[in-house]
């Protein structure tokens, strides 16, 4: 089996363990859980987990966006320094667009972690 698929699935397992864990918490709609709930993660911290993961990886995304901007700006910079300038502002105007995007989606976030 190939390197990249073993962490693929890894990744998947673990995503699933702590959804399987969670469940019974986040499914109880009390601030403790029943007393046939097991679950390592008791009352608001599923919720409060899940926001902070959302939240961590909405700034990852955002974060590899605006990179690959920056290089790819870089890089087109480098082969026709003439155009450096309409480059350079469509990279800027770019990058507040996902910079924008990431602040909602992490807004959104933290709104679904108050909630509960």
């Amino acid at each position: 089996m190939n390197k990249r698929l073993t962490k693929v699935s890894l990744a998947l397992l673990t995503v699933g363990a702590v959804l399987v864990l969670a469940s019974p918490a986040a499914a109880s709609g009390e601030d403790e859980p029943s007393a046939g709930a097991s679950s390592i993660f008791p009352g608001k911290t599923a919720a409060n987990l899940g926001g902070a993961i959302g939240a961590g990886l909405v700034i990852m995304g955002g974060a590899a966006g605006i990179g690959r901007i920056g290089g790819s700006a870089v890089e087109s910079m480098a082969r026709q320094p003439e155009a450096g300038g309409r480059i350079n502002m469509a990279m800027i105007i770019t990058a507040a667009m996902i910079e924008g995007a990431t602040l909602f989606a992490v807004v959104a976030c933290l709104l679904a972690v108050m909630k509960n």
